[in-house]
């Protein structure tokens, strides 16, 4: 039988522990098998040692060097305790990355879920100063945890900037007291039921977002977009499409990629590569086969070249 691994990361006071006790006090979750906690970072919240060992049959072992927490640990760990499952609280200045590349797991252990806690009110300052280790820290992540949410919190900010990291994670969005919050979906900064969407170029980031979130909100609504014009991954279709996209700082300002959607044209072929255009059409919505799911695409009634933006970048606030 495999033992599952589950590894929890997320700066220090992102409320790392705290989610873990739930999760271990949780009848549903915990039902009192032998599960071993390593702990690499130690923040406010303390464990009590002797409640985990008696009442929720928990042993705990604390690593404080990245380097210690290697094969040759984790093997011994595994012959001690013999657990049905082990917890990771991971250091938050640690790149996840590494762990992967150089840490190999005893046989019978097997990853399974990456789960990041982020302290909501301040995730921008974090992203503003911190974003490469933001980004090292959830880029791998299957569920994305914001605690300490409020009434003021911009559920639109938090998930772009996610979704710019890492497509595929889970969100989830806790209040202050730790219950979840069904946070409201935030106006867009554009008049979706206007004859024709302009999206402005300070909102290309939410636009995209939102659009590849909830294509069919778009489906038959005409956009006008501005961007650079990429050749499509798809050669066969090099003459009568494109992608309109602009370049994300996904990790660091030394490290963008650009994003974007498909769109077709009859004279895309002519295109000069990342030439600067303003494109206006109709949203139609299609399966993508890459992705296994709808995404939203652009049927091009009008097009201009303009000239480039100051800034290029994309940003999701």
């Amino acid at each position: 039988m495999m033992i599952p691994v589950y590894l929890f990361t997320g700066f220090l006071e992102s409320g790392k522990t705290c989610f873990i006790l739930s999760v271990l006090n949780d009848p549903i979750f915990n039902d009192g098998s032998k599960t071993l906690l390593i702990v690499c970072e130690e923040g406010m919240t303390e464990y009590d040692e002797d409640y985990l060992a008696e009442k929720l049959n928990t042993k705990i072992v604390y690593v404080e060097k990245m380097e210690d927490l290697n094969y040759h640990l984790l093997n011994q760990l595994k012959e001690k305790y013999d657990p049905d499952q082990v917890f990771i609280e991971y250091n938050g200045m640690w790149s996840v990355s590494n762990l992967f590349e150089q840490v190999e797991l005893p046989m019978g252990w097997d990853l399974a879920q990456i789960v990041s806690t982020i302290d909501a009110s301040t995730f921008q300052n974090y992203m503003a100063n911190m974003r490469s280790i933001m980004y090292e820290q959830l880029v791998h992540s299957d569920m994305i945890i914001f605690n300490r949410c409020s009434e003021n919190t911009k559920k639109s900010f938090l998930r772009s900037n996610i979704k710019a990291i890492n497509r595929s994670a889970q969100i989830i969005y806790e209040s202050v007291d730790g219950s979840v919050n069904t946070l409201p979906e935030d106006e867009m900064p554009f008049d979706l039921n206007a004859k024709v969407i302009e999206v402005s170029d300070d909102d290309f980031g939410l636009w995209y977002m939102d659009a590849i979130e909830h294509p069919q909100k778009y489906k038959g609504k005409t956009v006008q977009i501005k961007g650079k014009a990429y050749e499509p991954m798809d050669d066969s279709i090099a003459d009568c499409a494109f992608v309109i996209g602009r370049n994300a700082m996904v990790c660091c300002s030394e490290d963008t990629q650009p994003i974007g959607l498909l769109c077709y044209w009859e004279y895309a072929g002519k295109l000069a590569p990342q030439e600067w255009v303003q494109v206006t059409g109709p949203v139609d919505v299609v399966f993508d086969e890459d992705y296994g799911e709808d995404v939203p695409v652009i049927k091009v009634e009008n097009l201009k070249v303009v000239p480039p933006l100051q800034d290029e970048l994309v940003y999701f606030n």
